[in-house]
């Protein structure tokens, strides 16, 4: 059975309504080049001049010339974070001159608890790893966006590359975890996997989530 397509309230699938989703992008204050800072803001991964252009309906050349400008603009401010394209992909980056801070921040960070909500996020990426943030949303039956960020900047986790098949990235532990757990590799782990779902069940989660 095709899986179910939500339906809003006056009875049109979730999937048209998000379509129908319509702006003037002159009518943003700032316009197109703040419209580009905003969405940079909330990417977790590098994102090309292409989707952006696609996403806010104007051209990828226009958004290109506010990218170099915003580059340039935050150079010249010499703000605590830089614009910058890799691999032809644009994401703000703390900027490098404030390492030292960032690395403060960070190892001050490890000394604080985790939550329930981060314990149970790196357990499941622990025993699946590698797997992508959708996955892991699939078992927790949450979104786990912010608890993936949290992890990310206590260096438990990191980023393994892209998946081959749908381009979502994927996470797994590092070694500062096994330092953590006092744990010379990941076969060290308590046997828990068999509490958690097979990866045939996870993706079968992840698509009736998506339906």
């Amino acid at each position: 059975m095709p899986p179910q397509v939500e339906a809003e309230p006056d009875g049109e699938p979730a999937e048209q309504a998000a379509d129908q989703i319509a702006f003037d992008i002159n009518d943003f204050p700032g316009g197109a080049r703040t419209a580009i800072e905003a969405v940079l803001m909330v990417v977790d991964q590098p994102v090309t001049d292409e989707e952006l252009a696609g996403a806010l309906e104007i051209s990828p050349d226009d958004v290109l010339g506010h990218l170099k400008d915003l580059e340039r603009q935050y150079d010249d401010e010499q703000r605590g974070f830089a614009l910058r394209a890799i691999n032809n992909a644009w994401r703000i980056y703390s900027r490098a001159d404030y390492a030292p801070v960032i690395e403060k921040f960070l190892l001050d960070g490890q000394h604080a608890r985790l939550t329930q909500a981060s314990l149970e996020t790196l357990a499941v990426i622990a025993y699946r790893q590698p797997i992508s943030r959708s996955r892991v949303s699939a078992v927790r039956g949450v979104n786990v966006d912010g608890v993936i960020r949290t992890l990310l900047t206590r260096g438990l986790i990191h980023e393994l590359g892209q998946d081959t098949e749908g381009g979502a990235m994927l996470y797994g532990t590092t070694p500062y975890f096994l330092q953590r757990l006092g744990l010379g590799s990941l076969e060290e782990l308590p046997p828990l996997a068999p509490h958690l779902p097979d990866v045939d069940v996870i993706d079968e989660l992840v698509e009736q989530g998506h339906g």
